[in-house]
């Protein structure tokens, strides 16, 4: 199988559908929120009761615009909503207002990872709103489909991109952008598990400089991003054998079953669905104009990417270090916080990728919960930074009492917990002398050219002076006195 799969490479597009954070629906004032009692969330609008009219929700367009210039797309100054014809139990209209001739964004791209270091450019085909459908529940009744149509009419964007991904990898990257850009931008909150993000992936294989696609299959139901990379990778292996055993590929819809690694047939596609588009006469036509882009390009937060070139660039931390700050929207604003009372950027990512997210893992808590204000992060560091503490002492008993008494100074209590690291030499040079006479064995090994013994004698200095006595001071006042 390996060399066969040596001769064929993989051709991979996404279609990512992104439910939107508004307080409500896509075209009604419908309650937007997940979780609800079924069938609460609706009503004359949502469930297509003749003589309804739908009303255009504004916040949707502006998150669109906003995920299209994030993804440097081309925004359209006029737009047309259409109707998407087609029958599901769970789509109450019996059609679904999406736009089709002219989507919002068009024409962008993200850089993701790929092998190594390597950039990989995927386009952004489109991005387009619409609607969500209901939810049938198959798994309560073991012999009807349960209908639950809070979710219909919720606001989507569907991200489509080229056809550019030649390996799950680049997938899950892509992926993971994705989710990171719109968790950033307020627009999504990128939960997989719960629906609110969802992906479907189409993937063809072809012979390695073979000029035209092969056959396009549709895999669904994937409620993870590694389960987006599982199921591309069994089913490039899938076409693979098929083709390498004289089989046939036909253009189909498979889902993926987590449980097996596998994925299994649907419905066919090999002929194009016909869901007679035509225009929405009861929405009027959308014209952005290009001084609204550009008042919410102003209102944009930074982006992960431009922190990651801030981070590496400006602040001289390493792509490691940037990657994990940048992950989370919420760690990379505490971030930014700490460092507006600190210019030393590395101590304070290592105490927010350390000390606190450590914190955070423990308790099972997000960041907006983290009891200690980053102003104070950034205390803990200067008094540091002046040598008023050790590194040590910081960590393992004042990052402790400050989560106990968040409200209480650093300084303050430092002083309380006698932590104040001692830098007279007079106070030093005691500490040293007992040390010595603990030792004189260890301290003739020294003086007969045993250097590495400093070591040892640090250690025992800080055990004496209860780790008060500051490092830099000592360390050089104890080499003098050893070398008497």
């Amino acid at each position: 199988m390996e060399d066969s799969r040596s001769k064929y490479e993989a051709v991979i597009g996404l279609e990512v559908h992104a439910q939107m954070l508004t307080n409500s629906k896509a075209y009604s004032n419908d309650v937007n929120t997940y979780g609800s009692t079924p069938n609460t969330n609706v009503s004359v609008v949502t469930l297509g009761h003749p003589g309804t009219l739908p009303v255009m929700n504004k916040k949707t367009i502006e998150n669109a615009i906003k995920l299209g210039l994030s993804l440097n797309c081309n925004i359209a100054e006029n737009q047309y909503f259409a109707r998407k014809n087609y029958f599901y139990p769970d789509l109450p209209k019996g059609y679904q207002i999406t736009q089709d001739t002219t989507p919002i964004c068009t024409g962008g791209f993200i850089d993701v990872k790929s092998d190594g270091n390597s950039i990989s450019r995927i386009g952004i085909t489109r991005i387009h709103m619409e609607e969500d459908a209901g939810k049938s529940i198959h798994d309560i009744d073991v012999k009807d489909t349960l209908v639950d149509l809070n979710r219909a009419g919720v606001p989507l964007l569907e991200i489509v991109t080229e056809p550019d991904m030649r390996n799950s990898q680049e997938a899950y990257n892509y992926l993971t952008e994705i989710r990171k850009l719109v968790r950033y931008l307020d627009i999504c909150d990128g939960n997989m598990e719960e629906g609110s993000l969802r992906c479907d992936a189409n993937i063809s294989v072809r012979l390695i400089g073979a000029p035209e696609f092969g056959t396009k299959v549709e895999v669904k139901n994937m409620n993870s991003i590694r389960n987006v990379q599982r199921a591309i990778e069994f089913e490039i292996k899938r076409q693979i054998e098929v083709l390498e055993s004289g089989g046939k590929l036909y253009q189909e819809t498979r889902q993926y079953d987590a449980v097996n690694d596998t994925t299994h047939a649907m419905r066919s596609k090999e002929a194009a669905n016909d869901y007679r588009y035509f225009p929405e006469p009861d929405l009027q036509p959308i014209q952005v104009l290009q001084p609204h882009i550009e008042a919410i390009r102003k209102e944009m937060p930074a982006l992960p990417s431009e922190l990651f070139e801030k981070y590496t660039s400006q602040y001289g931390l390493s792509e490691y270090d940037a990657l994990n700050l940048t992950d989370s929207k919420g760690i990379a604003h505490f971030y930014e916080e700490v460092i507006k009372d600190t210019t030393n950027f590395k101590s304070a990512a290592n105490w927010v990728m350390g000390d606190v997210k450590s914190y955070l893992n423990s308790k099972g808590i997000e960041i907006q919960d983290f009891p200690i204000q980053a102003t104070k992060i950034a205390a803990i560091i200067q008094l540091i930074d002046k040598g008023e503490i050790s590194n040590t002492s910081a960590s393992q008993r004042l990052f402790p009492a400050m989560i106990e008494r968040p409200n209480t100074e650093p300084l303050l209590l430092a002083e309380e917990l006698n932590l104040i690291q001692d830098s007279n030499e007079d106070s030093i040079l005691t500490f040293i002398n007992k040390v010595k006479e603990q030792h004189p064995e260890e301290v003739v090994r020294y003086k007969n050219g045993e250097k590495q013994l400093v070591g040892f004698f640090m250690g025992q200095l800080m055990k004496v002076s209860q780790g008060k006595a500051d490092p830099k001071s000592a360390n050089q006042l104890l080499r003098n006195e050893l070398e008497k």
